[in-house]
């Protein structure tokens, strides 16, 4: 099998990211003796610079962490909506579907608050040994690789006729930032800088909790606060003040809760709760388990396609931030044999929900109509050409302690919203994923998370191996990254090797994003798959649609043996900019 690089190995501790900046920080820190939580914060805060048109302080985190002789744990950072925040309240404003772009869809911004728990709960450094990395990048600049100059192109005229905050940080003298050159943010650095200075002079836990508190109630949230409060340009023409209070902020704190898992063979996979769509995952792989997979080839495809439609179809129906989320039944092998029994020889075109404990499933409207779904502000991940343009950051590290971290940082990207003048960044437009139309567990309700795409992964097997994994992506998450475990557990390829393989997606299902569309019965596919493959899925009734050879999925993937402590590690090469590090 063809590699682009080779798997890392070593015993010290490994980083990969999808950027290598961010790698390169995070792999900075454990040198300097910091352990696995200390560098992924670091390098966290770092993506939020290098990585601003992917996620931002104003953004989203879940991540699953894991030590030595416990199990793993998730870290929610995904805000919920404000108290405003209510279908009546988007009537009001002419909305019938929740807007993809602006500063109405902001929900509680929950990354930077996540970072900050992590590190004060399990971290070993100091706020201003971790965060200087990032006031340096905001100060001295970082360059400006093709998919930020591409997405800040294609947002120009917007930021010079409505967003004049965005285009001061985005155009500098007025013009797209040519790929090469150094992007820096003065206010961003500014906002890190004052976060460092109150934790100043003060023991370390508590100087986090100062960070803490002037994030949440302090000069961050009141700035915010003044900021939603007057009007900014919609994205659509027109204008519009934001739901968002400091009120919201310092009502809301990150969380932690325990896993889902399912058994795969002889791994265990841990996801989100459903409040995210990390269990389709999970499904999936019930579904897929005990049936004879070969990648590579037509059957695969055909295979894994069609379990994607049914574990998404369960999705929409069923996964929200509620407490009647059927998620034992979903997660069943009676239910997943009854779901697999739907598959045949032909591709699905409809979209077919199943019936948990016998409850009849329902779904929330959305449009079948073809299209293009990137948009100003709405997912910027994939086109439904297939078209990779990227919405999230993904980081992996585990330490030579044992402690494994997956994380997948994303929102309040470049072109979510005005950028806020005073503190560097966007808010970000999560509320999107949410339904105007009562009654559904994705229903737009204040206190309620709205589901979101992001989705780390961990793999657990008796004997002390672990894997920690990950990808941007949107929907796409929980489809290439079922590609690359089958590949890497079923197909026998190293982590490396896994990641390379040829992907694909299905855009079948509704999209999560404005104005969520939907493609029924079309897989995208990268053309490595070959002539043969492709036209075979064509027999099958599948709408094939041919990518670029190395457009779909930006995986990263960390690996230990416990009990060698070996260590591995892989990056994505799509995209020219994840990489690992390790020794």
């Amino acid at each position: 099998m063809f590699t682009t690089r080779p798997v890392l190995q070593g015993t010290f501790g490994m980083v990969a990211s999808t950027h290598y900046l961010g790698t390169a920080v995070g792999m900075a820190v454990l040198e300097a003796g910091g352990n696995a939580v200390d560098a992924a914060v670091a390098a966290g805060f770092t993506l939020q610079v290098a990585e601003p048109h992917l996620n931002g302080p104003g953004g989203d985190l879940p991540l699953i962490m894991v030590r030595p002789g416990e199990d793993p744990v998730v870290l929610c950072g995904q805000g919920s909506a404000p108290a405003a925040a209510t279908p009546a309240a988007m009537s009001d404003r002419g909305q019938f579907l929740v807007p993809g772009v602006g500063v109405a869809a902001a929900a509680i911004p929950g990354s930077t608050a996540a970072w900050l728990t992590l590190l004060r709960d399990h971290g070993t450094a100091d706020l201003a040994a971790l965060l200087s990395y990032a006031a340096y990048y905001a100060e001295v600049g970082v360059p400006v690789l093709p998919p930020i100059a591409a997405t800040i192109g294609r947002v120009a005229d917007l930021f010079r006729r409505d967003w004049p905050s965005s285009a001061d940080v985005y155009l500098p003298g007025g013009a797209v930032p040519p790929v090469g050159s150094m992007l820096t943010n003065p206010a961003l650095a500014g906002t890190y800088q004052r976060l460092m200075d109150v934790a100043g002079g003060l023991d370390r836990e508590a100087g986090i909790d100062a960070a803490l508190c002037a994030w949440s109630s302090g000069f961050v949230a009141s700035t915010i606060d003044a900021w939603c409060r007057q009007e900014h340009a919609d994205g659509s023409g027109g204008r519009c003040t934001g739901l968002l209070t400091g009120a919201d902020m310092a009502s809301w704190s990150p969380t932690y809760e325990p896993p889902v898992s399912t058994d795969f063979g002889d791994w265990t996979v841990f996801k989100t709760g459903p409040w995210g769509q990390g269990p389709v995952l999970l499904q999936q792989l019930l579904m897929l388990d005990g049936l004879d997979l070969q990648p590579g080839t037509a059957d695969f495809v055909h295979q894994v396609t069609e379990v994607a439609k049914l574990a998404f179809a369960d999705r929409e129906a069923w996964y929200g931030d509620v407490d009647d989320v059927p998620l034992a039944t979903l997660l069943s092998a009676a239910y997943a044999v009854e779901r697999r029994g739907l598959i045949t020889a032909t591709a699905s075109t409809e979209l077919r929900p199943g019936s948990p404990d016998g409850r009849p499933p329902r779904i929330p409207r959305f449009d079948t109509a073809p299209g293009d779904e990137v948009g100003t502000g709405g997912d910027p991940t994939v086109s439904r050409s297939g078209v990779t343009r990227g919405d999230t950051c993904h980081i992996d590290v585990v330490d030579r302690w044992g402690t494994m971290i997956s994380a997948t940082p994303s929102g309040g990207w470049l072109t979510s919203s005005p950028v806020i003048a005073d503190l560097g960044f966007a808010l970000g437009t999560r509320l999107q994923m949410t339904t105007l139309e009562p009654g559904f567990a994705t229903t737009l309700t204040p206190g309620r998370r709205p589901r979101t795409t992001l989705s780390p992964s961990m793999a657990r097997h008796p004997d002390g191996r672990l894997l920690a994994f990950g990808t941007p992506g949107g929907d796409q998450q929980d489809q290439w990254q079922l590609v690359f475990l089958l590949q890497h557990l079923t197909g026998g390829l190293d982590l490396q090797a896994a990641i390379d393989a040829p992907s694909f997606h299905t855009a079948h299902f509704p999209s999560s994003f404005h104005p969520r569309t939907a493609e029924p019965g079309v897989v995208v596919i990268e053309d490595r798959h070959g002539e043969r493959v492709i036209e075979d899925l064509r027999r099958r009734g599948h709408r094939v649609r041919v990518s670029d050879a190395w457009s779909l999925g930006r995986v990263s993937a960390v690996g230990l043996d416990s009990a060698t402590g070996v260590m591995t590690a892989a990056a994505n090469p799509r995209g020219m900019a994840g990489y690992a590090a390790g020794r």
